[in-house]
């Protein structure tokens, strides 16, 4: 019997998220300020208390994906033994990269490095110098390449290896079944984990959201004086959110892949422009020179904490970046996994890991690198702009600068509202997956429902304090999945271990029987070795 779309929902898990979410969104649209005291509060208790866990275990996540990848693990395959990836690499790779922070790189691309340029990290380097511009690319690297992406590829690899190789519900719960048993994924515990994985996906996704819905309102007042104002911003998101949820509903193959490679010809074609007209030496030596002083630089940075340095700066950059990755990592993990089946877990974190890495880098190299030289060497300008109207009007005020400001802008603005598509698209597909007991094509209604909340939580933070309340909504959201993500790491190694050795014993009694069955057989045993037959 054919299950109905009421009876693939998991009421446990979507009734609890569901109350959850929309008394959020109710509580910030009736009272704001009473919700920022408090979320401000608590903010103020995960950084103090807990924020060298988000340092450790990030770097932690790195270390396990790249022993994965490198150990006699890194054989087995997202699948049965022999089954090919479904979609190719050039389309993996855009779906990965347009979701995972498509769109957080066009805000953020200009942004970080002017900041940093500003007020160097740590105080490394005098504000406004060479030094603070090159520490400036260090520390853009260090929050955008390896530690984020290595998040993302734990909780992928984890979901891919217990779906599609163990047979289990595409849930983040499934893979706690080494560790709880089924009857512990089955009851409260196994459904409260993916409780916490609809939430932390639910306002990852409003705070690229509210990003998004900034760096538009700052494009089109660039071009054409909209104005900037959180009514406008509001407006935007409501378009946005009518559009993602259409092209959700249109599925994985269709909306996200189209998607996801229409934007990265887009961005291509961007960068390339940049590149010609802009300092294309500069750009090219701050790529390489970034490149090792981020490699000589990626354990102590990995590992610094607010006992030596500033607390402050350390929670609002990089221990924000990690808790929005990882409240990111549920959605982009689950939807990485989904595009992954087939592939071995060595390809899987190579591809996942060092292919979109490399493809930031350059990024930055071109966008930051070209602002940075403009504040060096050219006219400058960027700066005073992000100190005086934020960081959404950064990318803008770079392209003011270059041939063909309007038409580059207007597709800064079309590359923007795609992201902001194809990345809230596939966090609504994953949020209603997670409530439909991992059915991979969840019932239509559950992704509007949930692309529809992700864009009021978007609304109510932006109401709220905008980029600041973003940062904190990410940062408490985050807490709790880190714990989740911990669990992950340990069950997968459970489980890896006992897959390699039932594998090795299966290899072991195969090569035993194969001269027992020569022994039974002694004409078997003459055409398999000719020479000995003849010598005897």
């Amino acid at each position: 019997m054919q299950k109905t779309p009421e009876s693939r929902v998991d009421k446990g898990v979507f009734w609890v998220a569901a109350v959850v979410s929309t008394s959020f969104v109710a509580w910030g649209a009736l009272s704001p300020k009473a919700m920022q005291t408090a979320t401000q509060a608590l903010l103020d208790y995960v950084i103090d208390c807990f924020g060298w866990s988000f340092v450790l275990s990030t770097a932690t996540f790195l270390g396990f994906a790249l022993f994965l990848a490198l150990s006699r693990f890194g054989r087995i395959k997202l699948g049965k033994d022999g089954e090919q990836p479904e979609f190719s690499t050039s389309s993996w790779v855009a779906m990965m990269f347009s979701v995972g922070m498509g769109i957080g790189l066009m805000f953020w691309g200009v942004a970080e490095p002017i900041t940093h340029f500003m007020t160097p990290p740590h105080g490394l380097a005098q504000p406004h110098t060479r030094e603070a511009a090159k520490e400036a690319m260090v520390y853009a690297y260090f929050h955008w390449a390896f530690h984020p992406w290595a998040i993302y590829a734990i909780v992928g690899l984890v979901i891919a290896y217990f779906t599609f190789r163990k047979g289990m519900p595409n849930l983040i719960s499934s893979a706690f079944t080494p560790l709880i048993g089924e009857k512990g994924v089955r009851g409260p515990l196994g459904k409260s984990i993916d409780v916490l994985a609809v939430l932390a996906t639910l306002f990852g996704t409003a705070t690229s959201l509210g990003l998004g819905a900034q760096q538009i309102n700052s494009g089109l007042n660039y071009l054409w004086h909209t104005g900037e104002s959180t009514s406008i911003a509001l407006t935007i998101i409501a378009v946005m959110t009518a559009l993602f949820i259409l092209s959700a509903i249109s599925g994985v193959g269709k909306g996200v892949q189209w998607l996801s490679n229409f934007n990265m010809v887009v961005a291509v074609l961007l960068l390339l422009f940049l590149a010609a007209v802009g300092p294309s030496v500069f750009i090219v030596n701050t790529l390489v020179e970034s490149i090792g002083e981020y490699l000589r630089e990626l354990i102590p940075m990995s590992f610094r904490t607010a006992a030596f340095s500033d607390g402050k700066w350390l929670a609002g950059w990089t221990i924000f970046y990690w808790a929005w990755w990882i409240s990111w990592a549920p959605f982009v993990g689950t939807f990485i996994a989904r595009i992954s089946r087939g592939r071995s877990i060595r390809e899987f974190v190579v591809g996942v890991i060092f292919i979109p890495s490399g493809v930031t880098m350059v990024w930055f190299a071109i966008m930051g690198g070209s602002a940075l030289y403009s504040e060096l060497a050219g006219i400058g300008g960027i700066a005073a702009a992000v100190k005086g109207q934020g960081p959404a009007v950064s990318l803008f005020m770079l392209l003011a600068q270059y041939p063909g400001a309007a038409l580059t802008s207007f597709a800064a603005i079309v590359l923007v509202g795609v992201f902001f598509i194809s990345g809230a698209d596939a966090g609504s597909i994953v949020m209603g997956m997670l409530c439909a007991r991992g059915d991979l094509e969840p019932p239509r209604w559950l992704v509007v429902l949930w692309g529809a909340l992700a864009g009021g939580a978007a609304a109510v933070l932006l109401v709220m304090g905008g980029l600041g309340a973003l940062q904190t909504a990410a940062i408490i959201v985050a807490a709790p999945f880190l714990v989740v993500m911990v669990g992950l790491c340990v069950s997968l190694w459970k489980s890896l271990r006992a897959d390699l050795q039932a594998s090795e014993a299966r290899d072991s009694r195969a090569a035993f029987s194969e001269p027992v069955r020569a022994v039974s057989d002694p004409a078997r045993a003459v055409r398999r070795d000719p020479a000995r037959a003849t010598s005897d």
